[in-house]
């Protein structure tokens, strides 16, 4: 593999200005053919075989056209209208606006009007005729009361500010969620605008409301932060610059491919941001490793093409085999089996691919363009101490002594460390955001409060019971439908029930509970687990099946059946990779040790995690349970990580070991040449990473900080303290291979050692020439 890319490093070098150029064009052509066909991102919290698909078969069965609200491509609306402070919406002031309201909504032209919005204050009327019960003004102590006004879209039930909070669900003539236009999400939300000035307040909230999240801010951190550490790395600022342009180009191209698969595939709204982490974090850091050998081999080749050559064929080696993880640990996303990881898997590894690809190609290009300027103007007192110079003496060195004089120390007190972070883990709750994780002040966040404080927390995320009664004997139905609801009202964590509905064929009724708690909390989790615990003991009794979903089940379902994939998700990309790792180190004890380091890394990063986001610890961020999918998403990503420093730090290692230095000054010695430029990718990954915070969006503050622990634990503590105390007291044993494993294994050569011959080699004038002279290797 370094002869193949020693070839391109040179006539990429060489051949700049056809290099660059190939792949500017191939950054507009793509931009501009996915920014003309992209439809919006869209997120779809749904995957095959959960328990709440039952509900939505009976649904589809028996009551046709209830389940589209559960449909993620559904276009869904719902105005969340308080009355002023201390005031009732069936006062005539507000009813007066309310009724303005309903009328302009009723005339609005993306709203479906074969049906009319109905007046809140008139459906909650309507509610209580059948049973004779007047939900406005009736004694609400009447036992049906409860049952039969708790579906009214005003909140009559509230004890403490009754008929002050109404919600109105709106039809709209748009087909898809990827039809909605920014002249529609405006529109929708300017019709109460009369509405607003009449005191009312409106807030719309549904899937018209909700807005693709982008980032912006925090990739101009995290650009500005690793500006900063590479030109102390480099001690120049032209170079600072380069990985940064490469980063830029590659990542715009893989947003662009991003945005060409919207057109046809559900894609989560969170993918451009993980891609935009991913891309900008991997091409700096893989940029500078070979801009960094580069700079080495300057000094030792004949002329500066040799040296982009040698810099690509040494440096892009360990960078293929780094990304190959990345890569491995993003695509393995789509074993998972649910259908928005697939996607933000694939697409995060699409961005890990032009990280690498960027690196390897476009860069000994854009060394040839800049030239002898790449390392102009330097810096005064920066950089002072090249690692590439064996006879300086480094503060890595001088870190990699100390860890040489007590090893056994140094990874003792690793690893409590990270197991004292680790422990607060065990208390992990998963959740997927709702109108609770909106920012303050958002539309979605205003109706989520609003309609909790009318109604209940738990009427944001209502169970709906649908029973199928086909198998029950007609002079049973009704026992068995009151037994369960006796069942599910007694239940704790249950607020209410709301009346039972037969469906047209007879053959069905549909039910919806209210808990007391919210979609992501505890207790109501617990509460759909112990609903469903009971159909068995009911079928058995009277044949009658049920089925639970709506927000709240759906999120509890996902979130258990994620929790149950990781074990399987992290056991086959830590297989990958240490297969990957035995190829690369040619050792079973040093891919073994990786891993092992990256399962403490992680789980004080989970630990930290959950202390930040889960306690609130410091009063960072409001308590959240974490995002279901970021412990799957964070292995995969900061495993992927890991083995870059790993790769980055012990091939150095591994080659002064090959070369004859003892265990304890191989590891000194690759830690010297290493530890500058890990730590600086580090850093500029958990700048990257870190800036994430400052969105609003909760899941790109967790992701974001969960990604940036991730980094400084597996980085700092794991790669550079725990794994360099374990070379040493491994010894020599740590590159032992059984001989018929190290026969049968293909050379890959990551160290470059085939190009050690042509180091001064007469300089080919032409891609011709260059074949012939390698041809041999």
């Amino acid at each position: 593999m370094s002869v193949y890319l020693y070839r391109w490093g040179r006539f990429a070098f060489r051949r700049k200005w056809i290099v660059i150029p190939v792949w500017l064009t191939l950054l507009i052509l793509l931009g501009g053919v996915g920014g003309a066909i992209a439809k919006p991102f869209q997120d779809s919290f749904t995957m095959p075989g959960l328990p709440s698909e039952r509900a939505t078969e009976i649904l589809d069965e028996h009551f046709p056209g209830m389940s589209a609200a559960f449909d993620p491509n559904a276009v869904t609306g719902t105005y969340v209208i308080g009355a002023p402070e201390g005031e009732k919406l069936t006062d005539p002031r507000n009813a007066a606006a309310l009724a303005a309201f309903v009328q302009k909504l009723d005339s609005f032209d993306i709203v479906d009007h074969t049906k009319p919005v109905v007046n809140p204050i008139e459906a909650t009327k309507e509610v209580g005729k059948p049973a004779d019960i007047n939900c406005l003004t009736g004694d609400r102590s009447k036992p049906d009361f409860t049952a039969i006004c708790s579906s009214a879209p005003l909140n009559v039930l509230s004890t403490t500010d009754a008929d002050s909070v109404a919600t109105i669900d709106v039809k709209y003539t748009i087909e898809k969620f990827s039809d909605i236009t920014v002249a529609d999400r405006e529109a929708a939300t300017e019709v109460a605008a009369d509405a607003r000035e009449a005191g009312l307040e409106v807030y719309l909230t549904g899937s018209i409301a909700q807005e693709a999240e982008t980032g912006g801010a925090a990739e101009l951190i995290g650009i500005g932060v690793a500006l900063v550490v590479m030109a102390i790395a480099f001690g120049a600022l032209v170079a600072a610059f380069v990985p940064v342009l490469t980063a830029l180009i590659g990542l715009g191209t893989a947003i662009s491919v991003i945005m060409f698969g919207t057109h046809w595939l559900v894609i989560p709204t969170f993918t451009p941001i993980l891609a935009s982490m991913v891309g900008l974090a991997l091409s700096i850091d893989y940029a500078m490793f070979i801009v960094s050998r580069y700079k080495h081999e300057l000094s030792e080749a004949d002329s500066p093409e040799e040296a982009a050559g040698l810099a690509v064929g040494t440096a892009g080696s360990a960078v293929i085999f780094a990304g190959l993880t990345v890569i491995i640990a993003l695509a393995a996303l789509s074993v998972v089996g649910v259908g928005f990881l697939t996607y933000m898997g694939i697409f995060g590894a699409v961005s890990a691919a032009f990280a690498v690809l960027v690196a390897i190609t476009l860069l000994p290009a854009l060394m040839g363009a800049f030239g002898k300027y790449l390392f102009k103007p330097k810096l005064p007192l920066v950089a002072k101490h090249d690692p590439e110079d064996d006879n300086a003496v480094t503060n890595g060195m001088r870190f990699a002594k100390l860890i040489g004089r007590a090893p056994a120390l140094t990874l003792a007190a690793g690893v409590v460390l990270l197991g004292l972070l680790a422990a607060p883990a065990a208390g992990m709750e998963l959740g997927l955001p709702g109108g609770e994780s909106f920012p303050k002040g958002t539309s979605m966040r205003d109706a989520y409060e609003l309609q909790t404080k009318g109604f209940g927390e738990g009427s944001n995320g209502a169970l709906m019971v649908a029973v199928d009664l086909t198998n029950v004997p007609q002079d049973q139905r009704e026992a068995a439908v009151t037994e369960l609801r006796e069942r599910l009202a007694n239940y704790p964590g249950m607020d209410y029930l709301t009346a039972s509905m037969p469906s047209e064929d007879g053959q069905a009724e549909l039910f919806t509970g209210i808990p007391d708690a919210g979609p992501n909390d505890q207790v109501t989790k617990d509460l759909v687990k112990e609903a469903r615990a009971a159909e068995a003991e009911l079928q058995d009794k009277y044949g009658m099946e049920y089925g639970i979903t709506g927000t709240t089940a759906i999120y509890a379902d996902v979130s258990a059946a994620l929790l149950s994939k990781i074990v399987p998700y992290l056991s086959l990309v830590a297989g990958a990779a240490f297969l990957l790792l035995v190829l690369v180190f040619r050792s079973i004890l040093v891919p073994l040790t990786a891993a092992l380091g990256f399962l403490l890394s992680m789980a004080a990063t989970f630990g930290a995690t959950v202390l930040i986001f889960q306690e609130g610890l410091f009063g960072l961020v409001e308590p959240h349970p974490l995002v279901s999918f970021l412990p799957i998403m964070l292995i995969g990503l900061v495993f992927g990580l890991a083995m870059d420093y790993q790769v980055f730090l012990v091939t150095r290692m591994r080659e002064e070991f090959v070369h004859g230095k003892s265990s304890k000054h191989a590891m000194i010695s690759g830690y010297h040449h290493g530890a500058r430029v890990v730590t600086s990718a580090a850093v500029i990954m958990i700048s990257v990473f870190g800036a994430f915070m400052l969105q609003d969006n909760v899941v790109a503050k967790s992701m974001g900080f969960a990604l940036a622990a991730g980094v400084f634990f597996d980085a700092f503590i794991v790669r550079m303290v725990v794994i360099p105390a374990l070379l040493v007291l491994m010894g020599a044993h740590a590159w032992w291979i059984p001989k018929w494993l190290d026969r049968i294994l293909p050379d890959i050569d990551v160290e470059g050692s085939k190009l050690a011959d042509m180091r001064h080699k007469p300089v080919a004038e032409s891609p011709v020439e260059l074949e012939k002279e390698t041809a041999g290797v």
